[in-house]
């Protein structure tokens, strides 16, 4: 028996996608997206042409005072305008991709301030990489935007008068006789040398109306190819490199770690002072007066008053006990002894929501990590509680590809957001102090999921 091989279930997918490939192909010059693509270059292309003559002539004309004694105060004024301006300009090309593409391009984080005097921060500009890269960005760009601002208008235009050519006929030749070649042919516009090519009858005329068809496709891709160019140029120069970005992440990672520590031990010294502290200072003078009670050799005891201030300060200890493995216990919980598994389902157990928990963790991660896990799974459960008016909620935890994942769900009114100064927004901040991220999904009406990723080792 002999199977095609168009028939067998492998080659079935693959015609298929090859069809879907010639689909989108031949529907990119009518597709939404292209003709966004056509607006932006429209808009921006003139702004990134204008941006780069003031940008050249400021920079030219400041480079060629600052060799000068009399004009150097001038230059340098000059080059500081043709940084700002090519600033500014990148700055108009990022809000259009944005606007216009729904292309993010993050700007780079502002530098920090370190020169001192007038002359120190003249100068620091000129030193300073982001706006170096801004005109990069402008002189580089000043090529593609000519380039493929003459392509794209050349082929949209061909294109599309080549869908007018039967109806430029008609109106041109209207009175001819069906299949007579006409008088006065019609010369063929072409972006390409064409050898002063006419049609003389309609039959031709409709054959450049077919041409039409290859000549928008080709339009519509050279315009995908000009901003595709353009996105890469803004991704590699306008935006901070990684090592930027990684080096002020843990910078702030840093500054939330020293907070956070600072913060945790002055509420120790405070629940120290305000509770464990006062405790014993009134355990011991309440020792005292039972002492002063129970009198010398010569002078009798009151029993019963003795007993109370016994009593009394029996109490005041087993109190000072509590708040003391209380505030052990924020330190670092005990039931993380045994493991988070068994931490999280304590957590479940404790909620006033029924809430279902599955864990499935392999390695233990560190202490530190199982710590802000269980802190985190507290804080969302209880809000689960607190805020949420759910039924029920789950919690689930697993470890995969050296990353731990807490998932809290529930179904409540939903509405959860990382205000500043909440609690969300404080375990956002304690789990980036790791390199963790939260993510929070919390519509009107529900439900809410809360996504925690740590890494397994900190």
């Amino acid at each position: 028996m002999v199977t095609s091989v168009a028939s067998t279930p492998r080659a079935r997918p693959e015609r298929g996608r090859a069809r879907g490939v010639l689909v989108a192909v031949l529907r990119a010059p009518v597709s939404g997206r292209t003709w966004r693509e056509v607006g932006y270059w429209l808009v921006s292309a003139p702004v990134s042409l204008a941006g780069f003559a003031l940008v050249v002539a400021a920079l030219a004309a400041g480079t060629a005072l600052t060799v000068t004694v009399v004009g150097a105060v001038l230059g340098l004024l000059l080059l500081l305008a043709g940084l700002s301006l090519a600033t500014a300009v990148a700055g108009v090309q990022r809000r259009l991709a944005r606007a216009m593409l729904g292309l993010r391009v993050p700007a780079p984080p502002p530098e920090p301030r370190t020169a001192r005097g007038v002359l120190g921060r003249l100068e620091a500009p000129l030193r300073s990489g982001r706006k170096w890269r801004a005109v990069a960005y402008v002189l580089i760009r000043w090529p593609l935007a000519y380039a493929g601002t003459v392509a794209i208008a050349v082929t949209w235009f061909s294109g599309l008068l080549y869908l007018s050519y039967p109806a430029l006929w008609t109106a041109l030749h209207g009175r001819e006789i069906r299949g007579r070649a006409a008088e006065r042919p019609v010369p063929v516009l072409s972006p390409f040398p064409a050898g002063g090519v006419h049609i003389t009858t309609i039959g031709e005329a409709f054959l450049i109306f077919l041409l039409a068809v290859p000549v928008l496709v080709a339009a519509a891709w050279m315009t995908r190819g000009v901003i595709a160019i353009d996105s890469w140029l803004m991704r590699h120069l306008l935006t901070p490199g990684s090592l930027t970005v990684r080096v002020r992440e843990l910078e702030r990672s840093r500054a939330l770690a020293v907070d956070d520590a600072e913060a945790r031990l002055r509420r120790v010294e405070r629940d120290l002072h305000d509770g464990a502290q006062a405790r014993l200072v009134a355990i011991a003078m309440t020792l005292g007066m039972a002492r002063e009670k129970l009198g010398d050799d010569e002078s009798p005891a009151d029993p019963a008053r003795v007993r109370a201030l016994v009593d009394a300060a029996h109490a005041n200890a087993k109190e000072a006990i509590a708040e003391v493995r209380d505030l052990a216990r924020g330190i670092h919980p005990p039931v993380l002894d045994n493991g988070l598994p068994d931490a999280l389902a304590t957590l479940a157990a404790q909620s006033a929501v029924p809430v279902a928990v599955v864990a499935e963790i392999g390695p233990r991660p560190t202490p530190a990590i199982e710590a802000i896990a269980y802190f985190c799974a507290a804080e969302l459960i209880a809000n689960v509680a607190k805020h949420s008016g759910a039924s029920s909620a789950s919690l689930e935890a697993a470890a995969a590809d050296g990353t731990l994942r807490l998932r809290v769900w529930d179904n409540g009114r939903g509405g959860a957001a990382a205000g500043p100064g909440g609690g969300l927004a404080g375990l956002a901040d304690r789990v980036r102090t790791v390199d963790g991220s939260l993510d929070i999904d919390s519509p009107a009406g529900g439900p809410t999921v809360v996504r925690v990723e740590l890494p397994l080792h900190a």
